[in-house]
């Protein structure tokens, strides 16, 4: 790139909307030093939302309420902005653009980001005063002017942004008629009906509508009085609202000589045709496609950052979008082919009654489309699963009624709907945070993605379980397109590539350790962060676990430390007891080591263990030295790993037990202790079908009954309970084993980090794993092989470890590390 001698480089951007400023924030982010930056934007405002146009119509928000950078962001940042300053042409040759004014700026990459225009009829009458669009403040202002001294609008435009124009008026008080040419609203959107709810609801609001109805001329001498329809009819009207779609702005591109179609022609990187300018947002053309929705430009602004910033390893694939509508009391959703074709099939829901109606489009055993009306909690599930091509026939019967009753039992049921939560409801169990915080957050810092409200309060940042909840909110209070969580989900904001994409290249490059990761994939920071280090060092251990070398300081402190941190700096010990079984022998020596280090509260888990809570981290080694003399090993209470495996007392003792689910606990867990995985695993072993190990709500549960063994999994008992699927049913206990190892293996190498059982299983399907682990007899004996392989290092007691100065700096206080420090001689 050509640059003057010793200077920054110079960066001009053409159009202050959203698109363009949401690039040179990501681009702010990446490196932001490396531009001189200069803005020019055709409006007299700073930095707006214009998807918020509708509430500020509608006077829900004021117009300070939806600006996003005023000119004091654009000062402290250096960035030069020339409001109220049309671009009039490019000098490619020259590398300098010229405002109308004459303003000239030189550029060493030019983004543009025109945005779109409305599409005005072409009818008579339609320069008339009092004929406007509905695309910018200027449009909302003189429709609010108009509201104040006239009473009849109409709008032509059945759509969306023609609905919350009409809305908009008729919350101002005025009579609104919209006009609209197809005989179903939102033709584009909904099918026929949710279309037919949608117009009975709005006709209950006050809205009136003619559909199939043909505008001919707009009537009026000096200022708009009426609309007249082909078929000779006529509405009065002082006020017309043209709402009948957008055009990509390209005039100015097309000038210069930059190759144009509809939109301005981009690649995967954003560039044009000339490789010193990008474009984003609505003036594209990428693939074929032009977006009017937000959340495709923010996928494009972040590739376009990379790109500017010379990182060169985002692309932009297209985007799948979704709709819902910002109309208050009013709940419409909308995603992907809701419409179907020979080739598909649909799953129906309706109740008149109540107003709800749901269709799922499927075809080849994926969601490919939805329409949701008058419920549309799920919206944002069914989204996710749309995009991520989740396969649900394992799912079928229960998924036109939700999320809710895949065993959401915490957030499913109506009372406890998204929309009806009061504010100091609990959203995220995890961190906290209640949806009163969540809403203001949103609101006041202008939020629009998932990850936006993740970095701004901490919700739906650790497990997960809540991502549902926050995007609904975020959809509740933002209303219309925001931003939906992206197909593909970085690990972190270190680099471009997904946990996915990072494992298969630790696996198909051999890369063996973290330095190699960051290499080969480009990391942006040199040594990562606390996000992706737990992540790789999971994944490298995961990979060659007789090579890789675990990494201590990549872990959470409670895996460093090998013991649970209390609110009080104090830690939990945890021993190990093999299915729950222990002696009085053992028993004595637990309360020998309680005694001798003044363990403040001893007490059973829930998981049939004992554990020892209060004690001092400086006391752990000797702690466990004392309990290791005495046959115990670290139950890993704090790992990523195999926990426990809770047990029945079975065949043995109780009088309905059918096998010895004791035994075969035990055996369970002296397989699996030892083995990392990408979250904690609990196992449980019922002797009978009373269940009482509550093994179906486990990550992998046994059901013994007469015949054999019945193997469960998927299963969860935390903030979001889950009930297990059934995998399948065996013989004998060695069958178990093997069915254990397999699964734990599966899950090892293809779940994410941090993902439980539960959501890996609802991402790739039930019938997945069992055509990989049930229908697969090689497969399974293979990854119950690899499994075994695994456990060679692994099984290696960490309490032994530290007992025998392993790490001992790490359970040393501060003061005597400093004292000796400052023994040692300049």
């Amino acid at each position: 790139m050509l640059t003057r001698t010793g200077q920054k480089p110079r960066l001009v951007l053409v159009g202050n909307g959203m698109a363009g400023m949401r690039t040179v924030e990501e681009l702010l982010k990446l490196k932001p030093d490396m531009y001189e930056i200069t803005v020019f934007g055709a409006e007299p405002h700073g930095n707006y939302n214009r998807i918020l146009l509708s509430p500020v119509l509608a006077g829900e928000k004021t117009v300070d309420e939806i600006l996003l950078n005023d000119d004091g962001w654009y000062a402290e940042r250096g960035i030069r902005l020339h409001k109220g300053r049309r671009v009039a042409h490019i000098h490619r040759g020259r590398r300098e653009v010229v405002a109308e004014d004459g303003t000239r700026e030189p550029y060493d990459r030019l983004l543009l980001a025109t945005g779109s225009t409305p599409f005005v009829i072409p009818v008579p009458g339609h320069d008339l005063p009092g004929v406007v669009s509905f695309r910018d403040l200027q449009d909302v202002d003189a429709m609010l002017a108009a509201s104040r001294s006239h009473r009849r609008a109409v709008v032509i435009g059945g759509g969306l942004l023609g609905l919350e124009a009409a809305n908009g008026l008729l919350r101002q008080g005025m009579e609104v008629t919209v006009v609209h040419l197809m005989d179903t609203l939102m033709e584009r959107q909904i099918d026929p009906p949710a279309a037919a709810l949608l117009q009975r609801s709005l006709e209950a609001k006050g809205l009136q509508f003619r559909l199939a109805a043909q505008t001919e001329a707009i009537l009026g001498d000096g200022r708009v009085t009426g609309v007249r329809f082909r078929d000779g009819t006529e509405v009065p009207a002082d006020l017309v609202v043209m709402a009948v779609g957008i055009r990509p702005n390209v005039e100015l591109a097309k000038a210069s000589g930059i190759h144009c179609e509809r939109g301005v022609v981009v690649n995967d990187t954003l560039q044009t045709y000339d490789p010193v300018v990008y474009a984003v947002g609505e003036c594209v053309q990428h693939r074929g496609q032009c977006y009017g929705l937000v959340a495709p430009l923010w996928e494009q602004a972040k590739v376009c950052a990379n790109h500017l910033a010379e990182y060169g390893i985002a692309r932009y694939e297209g985007s799948v979008t979704a709709t819902r509508l910002k109309v208050t009391g009013i709940d419409l959703f909308s995603a992907g082919d809701f419409l179907g074709d020979e080739h598909s099939e649909d799953l129906v829901f309706q109740d008149a009654a109540r107003g709800v109606y749901k269709k799922l489009v499927l075809r080849d055993g994926v969601v490919r489309g939805a329409v949701l009306y008058g419920d549309t909690i799920d919206g944002s599930w069914y989204f996710q699963l749309l995009r991520e091509g989740t396969p649900v026939n394992d799912l079928r019967d229960g998924l036109l009624f939700g999320q809710a009753h895949l065993g959401d039992s915490g957030h499913g049921d109506d009372k406890t709907r998204v929309a009806a939560l009061p504010d100091a409801a609990e959203i995220c169990g995890c961190n906290g945070v209640c949806k009163g915080a969540i809403v203001q957050a949103i609101t006041e810092k202008k939020l629009f993605t998932l990850d936006d409200v993740r970095a701004h309060t901490k919700a739906s940042s650790s497990c997960g379980s809540c991502t549902g909840l926050v995007e609904s909110l975020l959809a509740t209070t933002l209303g219309g397109d925001y931003s939906q969580t992206p197909a593909k989900k970085p690990v972190c904001a270190c680099t471009e590539h997904s946990h996915d994409e990072v494992r298969a290249a630790i696996t198909e490059q051999g890369l063996k350790t973290m330095a190699a990761v960051f290499e080969a994939l480009d990391w942006k920071t040199p040594d990562g962060c606390h996000v992706c280090r737990p992540a790789l060092n999971y994944y490298l251990l995961a990979a060659w676990p007789g090579e890789y070398r675990d990494d201590a300081q990549s872990r959470f402190i409670n895996e460093r430390a090998h013991g649970n941190i209390q609110k009080d700096g104090t830690y939990s010990v945890v021993p190990r007891i093999w299915g729950g079984v222990t002696t009085p022998t053992e028993l004595r020596a637990i309360a020998a080591v309680a005694e001798k280090y003044r363990v403040p509260t001893v007490k059973f888990t829930g998981g049939q263990r004992i554990d020892l809570l209060g004690v001092k981290k400086k006391d752990l080694p000797a702690m466990w030295r004392d309990l290791g003399a005495a046959g115990f090993v670290s139950g890993h209470a704090y790992g990523k790993a195999l926990r426990t495996v809770k047990t029945c007392v079975g065949s043995e003792w109780c009088r309905f037990g059918t096998q010895d689910s004791t035994g075969l606990g035990i055996q369970m867990e002296k397989l699996t202790w030892g083995s990392w995985t990408p979250h904690k695993f609990k196992m449980g072993v019922s002797g009978c079908p009373r269940n009482c190990a509550e093994a179906t709500i486990k990550d992998l549960g046994v059901v013994c009954v007469d015949s054999g063994y019945e193997i469960h999994v998927g299963g969860n008992g935390g903030v979001k309970v889950r009930v297990t699927d059934f995998l399948c049913k065996v013989a004998t206990e060695a069958e178990v084993l093997e069915m254990t190892g397999a699964f734990m293996q599966l899950y090892r190498e293809e779940a994410r980090y941090l993902e439980r059982t539960a959501p890996w299983i609802e991402r790739v399907g039930l019938t997945h794993v069992q055509q990989a682990i049930v229908e697969d007899a090689d497969n399974r004996a293979r990854l119950h092989r690899r499994f075994l392989e695994s456990q060679g290092p692994a099984q290696v007691d960490p309490w032994a470890e530290r007992a025998a100065g392993h790490a001992a700096q790490e359970f040393q206080p501060l003061t005597p590390i400093a004292e000796r420090h400052e023994e040692v001689p300049a």
